[in-house]
């Protein structure tokens, strides 16, 4: 009997349209799908009027000041920081993914069906941090020592100092999408925004789901939603979650500053 094509399973509502089905259903262990992903287009999309830049600088320096101090301490009180748009903001697509026992990943492209433009390793189990989205906010601050004359972008940066709500928690490194990762990526290609698992093949490896060692057991989760991306300046980067909604569900914000 014909074995079906590998499809998310989802958790939760989502914008996904059906897949397109693999040339042969013969053996679901060795049919990857083809990778169609788009080049990203290179265009500074954050550019805009002096006056919007400026008010993206001001504002950055008040949300980055928690997460400078050594102990990286965040507010807890305070409106909300989610809305349905971030003024000056640009909006990305961003995807958590990982075997729940394993570190999990962080994949930002500018839409589903472009490449990513950066992919970051987390010294977080997927498992947990799922589990903390579920349960409220969560703050991912990501720390670099600053040099004299620097000129890499911040999100060019090999590695992080990595704190969670406040707590030290390892490191982030930035690495190379792997062929795992783009079949990934090309599987959720037309899901937009949700929540769920995508069944893997008994050989996949750990490149899909950070460390371990070996072949990973179970189904491979993942998270997906737009964000949007705020610069502040060349040495401050931020990433909201977006709600669909504006009121309800998983809160995340990404730091990322060289101090």
């Amino acid at each position: 009997m014909a074995t079906p094509p590998l499809t998310p399973r989802m958790l939760t509502p989502t914008t996904m349209s059906p897949l397109g089905s693999p040339k042969s259903k013969k053996s679901t262990a060795t049919v990857r799908p083809e990778i169609t992903l788009e080049q990203p287009s290179g265009r500074n999309k954050t550019a805009g009027s002096k006056s919007t830049k400026l008010f993206r600088r001001v504002r950055s320096v008040f949300r980055s000041l928690p997460i400078m101090s050594p102990m990286c301490k965040f507010p807890v009180g305070g409106g909300r920081l989610h809305e349905n748009h971030v003024h000056g903001g640009t909006r990305v697509t961003g995807t958590l993914f990982g075997y729940r026992k394993t570190r999990v990943n962080l994949a930002v492209q500018e839409n589903p069906r472009s490449l990513p433009i950066l992919l970051l390793e987390l010294a977080i189990p997927t498992g947990k941090l799922l589990q903390d989205l579920g349960v409220g906010l969560v703050r991912i601050a990501l720390e670099c020592e600053k040099k004299p004359s620097e000129k890499t972008k911040i999100i060019d940066e090999p590695i992080w100092a990595l704190y969670c709500n406040g707590k030290k928690s390892g490191y982030g490194v930035k690495r190379q999408p792997t062929e795992e990762d783009l079949v990934v990526m090309q599987m959720l290609h037309a899901v937009s925004m949700g929540a769920g698992v995508l069944p893997v093949s008994s050989g996949a490896t750990e490149q899909s789901g950070g460390g371990g060692g070996g072949q990973q057991e179970g189904d491979l989760t993942y998270m997906r939603a737009h964000f949007e991306r705020v610069i502040g300046s060349r040495d401050s980067e931020t990433y909201y979650m977006m709600n669909p909604d504006g009121n309800s569900g998983p809160e995340l914000s990404i730091f990322f500053v060289r101090v």
